[in-house]
């Protein structure tokens, strides 16, 4: 009798068991799994924290109204804090360990290099939201970022221009990676073809990191002294704020020199007096001051997300341009995981081609057909005494990327689409 009665309790222990594990993969196949991989520690962290923070709150806004087809998205965010070789790890760890279904993620072009193999390898897909130099297409990256035809060309040929300056002399200013060497060897070509000399273009690299530009802003001043001058900076993370100090330091104005970045924007603004920077230039597919009803409502909505989830300096917090990509990626991603009726990657890869989005930029924006690149406006904004930027120049219509520069010697022969890398 007292065998029996253990008996009976063991199968009832394990059928209890059984009904658990049923449960929870139950639950477990009830939600999609979103990786969200940027630095929130590091030099990058300045930069790659609100679009974690965004993104939340894009899964938020997509759960709240039923989620994907029928199941809620579940993120999981890794902190690779600002070190290129663990982005790998990390991208790894999504797809093979955690099953995402997609990433969002990366902001250097480093990072995203050393995630790129991983991505093809295991076939996972990748929303990168950061302006970038090109010369890559991959079928595993949709580029929800400008192209350096969508920001880099146009603010160069602004600064030529008599309202941006009719600048004859260039200083061109980055961080020591792959994004800035391989813009500027793009920029430098572009500007040989307007007919500026060697002589007229000056390179100079800083390491990530890197904060005493004393002598670089000195440099800068004595170049100027040479004919009209513009800088072109490609300084990414916390850098911006110590060569912004200095240049208010050593009385650069922008009437003087005026200086237009690519990754400076209102969430780095937010730690400088801005008051010495009124009329600097920085060049974006978005500002936070364009005057929509999209666009107020992002703004609101990524407030009050601030503000219930307590972020840091909630009551001050800014919107920018990669976070804008961030929110139409994965709103088109859901959009095409809905048409494809899977998470199934080659399926929603198919079904993003053509993708479009009213975005908080004012446009429509779509997902071209063949290159895996968002057509986007571009636009100059000049810097405010508030740290908002006043937007001085656009474009009529979003611009069709070029990721491969018809100004690289051979780009004409590339293909306008993305080909599977030979593994």
């Amino acid at each position: 009798m007292m065998k029996r009665r253990s008996l009976i309790k063991a199968f009832a222990l394990s059928a209890t068991v059984v009904s658990m594990g049923f449960a929870w993969s139950v639950q477990a196949a009830d939600t999609i799994k979103v990786g969200i991989m940027h630095s929130l520690s590091g030099t990058m962290a300045i930069s790659e924290t609100p679009l974690k923070d965004v993104a939340l709150m894009t899964i938020d806004e997509i759960n709240a109204k039923g989620g994907v087809l029928g199941k809620k998205l579940e993120p999981v965010v890794v902190d690779p804090a600002s070190n290129w070789p663990l982005f790998a790890e990390k991208a790894r760890q999504l797809l093979t360990q955690d099953k995402a279904a997609v990433v969002f993620g990366c902001w250097t072009s480093v990072s995203r290099k050393s995630v790129l193999p991983v991505f093809e390898e295991l076939n996972g897909l990748l929303f990168y939201p950061v302006q970038y130099e090109g010369e890559e297409m991959s079928p595993n990256v949709f580029y929800t970022g400008a192209a350096p035809n969508q920001q880099a060309i146009p603010a160069v040929e602004y600064l030529m221009s008599e309202d941006g300056g009719s600048a004859k002399r260039f200083f061109l200013l980055g961080t020591d990676y792959v994004y800035p060497r391989t813009t500027n060897k793009i920029l430098r070509a572009f500007l040989h073809s307007k007919g500026v000399a060697d002589k007229d273009i000056e390179e100079v690299y800083t390491p990530f990191g890197y904060s005493d530009y004393q002598t670089i802003v000195s440099n800068i001043k004595k170049f100027a002294a040479g004919g009209k001058t513009a800088v072109v900076s490609t300084i990414n993370g916390d850098s911006n704020v110590p060569f912004y100090k200095e240049l208010a330091n050593q009385g650069i104005k922008a009437t003087d020199i005026p200086v237009v970045a690519f990754s400076v924007g209102e969430e780095e603004l937010r730690g400088i007096d801005t008051k010495p920077l009124v009329g600097q230039l920085a060049a974006w597919n978005y500002f936070e001051s364009i005057d929509n009803p999209t666009n107020a409502k992002f703004v609101a909505d990524y407030r009050a997300y601030a503000k219930a989830h307590n972020l840091p300096n909630a009551a001050t917090v800014v919107t920018n341009d990669p976070m804008e990509a961030t929110y139409v990626g994965i709103h088109m991603w859901a959009q095409a995981v809905e048409k494809a009726g899977t998470t199934d990657v080659d399926k929603v890869r198919a079904a993003m081609a053509g993708q479009t989005f009213k975005a908080p930029d004012g446009f429509t924006l779509t997902m071209d057909q063949t290159n895996h690149h968002l057509h986007k406006p571009v636009m100059i904004g000049e810097v405010e005494e508030n740290g908002q930027f006043s937007v001085v120049w656009q474009t009529d219509q979003p611009v069709r990327a070029q990721p491969w520069s018809p100004y690289i010697a051979g780009n004409d022969k590339k293909p306008d689409h993305p080909v599977k890398t030979a593994q």
